[in-house]
Protein backbone atom coordinates (compact mmCIF):
# COMPACT_ATOMS: atom_id res chain seq x y z
CA UNK A 1 0.00 0.00 0.00
CA UNK A 2 1.31 3.18 -0.90
CA UNK A 3 1.11 6.86 0.62
CA UNK A 4 -1.70 7.92 -2.20
CA UNK A 5 -3.83 4.93 -0.92
CA UNK A 6 -3.47 5.57 2.99
CA UNK A 7 -3.80 10.08 1.68
CA UNK A 8 -7.20 9.11 -0.21
CA UNK A 9 -8.74 6.68 2.07
CA UNK A 10 -7.74 9.04 5.37
CA UNK A 11 -9.71 12.19 3.77
CA UNK A 12 -12.53 10.08 2.35
CA UNK A 13 -13.12 8.30 5.48
CA UNK A 14 -11.44 9.81 8.50
CA UNK A 15 -11.10 13.48 7.68
CA UNK A 16 -15.07 13.66 7.06
CA UNK A 17 -15.53 12.07 10.58
CA UNK A 18 -13.23 14.48 12.44
CA UNK A 19 -14.93 17.34 10.79
CA UNK A 20 -18.29 15.94 11.83
CA UNK A 21 -16.80 15.75 15.35
CA UNK A 22 -15.24 19.11 15.37
CA UNK A 23 -18.14 21.05 14.07
CA UNK A 24 -21.40 19.29 14.59
CA UNK A 25 -20.86 18.41 17.96
CA UNK A 26 -24.46 17.91 19.14
CA UNK A 27 -25.01 15.87 15.95
CA UNK A 28 -21.62 14.71 14.64
CA UNK A 29 -22.62 11.10 14.05
CA UNK A 30 -25.29 11.81 12.07
CA UNK A 31 -23.58 14.45 10.08
CA UNK A 32 -20.63 11.83 9.86
CA UNK A 33 -23.14 9.28 8.22
CA UNK A 34 -24.05 11.34 5.72
CA UNK A 35 -20.84 12.60 5.12
CA UNK A 36 -19.62 9.12 4.53
CA UNK A 37 -22.87 8.59 2.66
CA UNK A 38 -21.43 11.00 -0.08
CA UNK A 39 -19.13 8.57 -1.07
CA UNK A 40 -21.89 7.09 -3.49
CA UNK A 41 -21.15 9.80 -5.72
CA UNK A 42 -18.09 7.07 -7.16
CA UNK A 43 -21.09 5.32 -8.51
CA UNK A 44 -20.39 7.16 -11.90
CA UNK A 45 -17.55 5.16 -12.03
CA UNK A 46 -18.99 2.19 -12.45
CA UNK A 47 -19.85 3.29 -16.30
CA UNK A 48 -16.11 4.43 -17.13
CA UNK A 49 -13.72 2.07 -19.23
CA UNK A 50 -11.69 0.79 -17.11
CA UNK A 51 -14.09 0.66 -14.20
CA UNK A 52 -10.97 1.48 -12.00
CA UNK A 53 -8.00 3.52 -13.29
CA UNK A 54 -5.37 4.44 -10.47
CA UNK A 55 -3.51 6.67 -12.64
CA UNK A 56 -6.68 8.44 -13.71
CA UNK A 57 -7.93 11.75 -12.57
CA UNK A 58 -11.71 11.61 -11.13
CA UNK A 59 -12.04 15.67 -11.80
CA UNK A 60 -13.83 16.03 -14.66
CA UNK A 61 -13.82 12.51 -16.19
CA UNK A 62 -17.03 10.94 -14.72
CA UNK A 63 -20.35 12.94 -14.42
CA UNK A 64 -20.98 13.28 -11.15
CA UNK A 65 -17.20 14.49 -10.44
CA UNK A 66 -17.80 17.59 -13.73
CA UNK A 67 -17.21 20.98 -12.82
CA UNK A 68 -21.07 21.21 -13.66
CA UNK A 69 -21.66 19.18 -10.92
CA UNK A 70 -18.75 20.90 -8.26
CA UNK A 71 -20.94 23.79 -8.97
CA UNK A 72 -23.90 22.14 -8.07
CA UNK A 73 -22.18 20.97 -4.57
CA UNK A 74 -21.14 24.39 -4.27
CA UNK A 75 -24.45 26.40 -4.88
CA UNK A 76 -26.02 23.63 -2.40
CA UNK A 77 -23.71 25.14 0.38
CA UNK A 78 -25.66 28.07 0.90
CA UNK A 79 -29.12 26.20 1.34
CA UNK A 80 -29.73 24.81 4.88
CA UNK A 81 -31.80 21.54 3.32
CA UNK A 82 -28.36 20.80 1.40
CA UNK A 83 -25.39 22.73 3.11
CA UNK A 84 -24.36 19.03 4.78
CA UNK A 85 -24.83 16.90 1.63
CA UNK A 86 -22.92 19.67 -0.64
CA UNK A 87 -20.07 19.84 1.83
CA UNK A 88 -19.64 16.19 2.32
CA UNK A 89 -19.91 16.14 -1.25
CA UNK A 90 -17.10 19.46 -2.28
CA UNK A 91 -14.61 17.52 0.88
CA UNK A 92 -15.05 14.30 -1.58
CA UNK A 93 -14.20 16.20 -4.77
CA UNK A 94 -11.04 18.33 -2.68
CA UNK A 95 -9.90 14.78 -1.65
CA UNK A 96 -10.17 13.74 -5.63
CA UNK A 97 -8.73 16.89 -6.53
CA UNK A 98 -5.30 15.83 -3.98
CA UNK A 99 -5.15 12.30 -5.37
CA UNK A 100 -4.78 13.75 -8.82
CA UNK A 101 -1.50 15.18 -7.53
CA UNK A 102 -0.32 12.86 -5.55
Amino acid sequence: MTLKFFVHYGLHFIFPILIAYLFYKKSWKKVAFLFILTMLIDLDHLIAIPIFDPNRCSINFHPFHSYIAIGIYFIGLFFKRTQIISLGLLMHIITDLIDCYL
